[in-house]
């Protein structure tokens, strides 16, 4: 496992189901509109991760409280509209959330 898909598992433990679009931008928490990584990389990494069993596509509603992630705009519109803003979202399976617990463990231990 490489280390843009240590990061993607660890982002979605932390912030919930997300697209690549918007973990470009905001992986880890990060700030801006423009892409601190590059979106195919970011997809590739994905599709890689399902096939290892470790995410799944998301297709439930999001939680409507607002985190760093999603951003609270998204979240009104998705709320006026009754429905999710467009992209394939993705979210942890239960192999993928044992992995991303251990990985968020070193994160944060790395980030004190």
């Amino acid at each position: 496992m490489d280390e843009l898909q240590k990061k993607v598992l660890t982002h979605i433990y932390i912030f919930g189901p997300d697209t690549p679009w918007l973990m470009a931008r905001r992986l880890l928490g990060q700030s801006g509109w423009v892409p601190s990584y590059d979106e195919l990389s970011i997809e590739e990494a994905c599709k890689r991760l399902q096939a290892d069993g470790y995410l799944t596509t998301y297709d439930g509603p999001l939680k409507r409280s607002v985190t760093s992630s999603i951003k609270p705009w998204l979240k009104v519109k998705s709320r006026e509209m009754g429905h999710k803003p467009s992209g394939i979202y993705y979210t942890l399976t239960k192999e993928g959330k044992k992995m991303a617990s251990r990985l968020a463990k070193e994160y944060r231990g790395r980030e004190i």
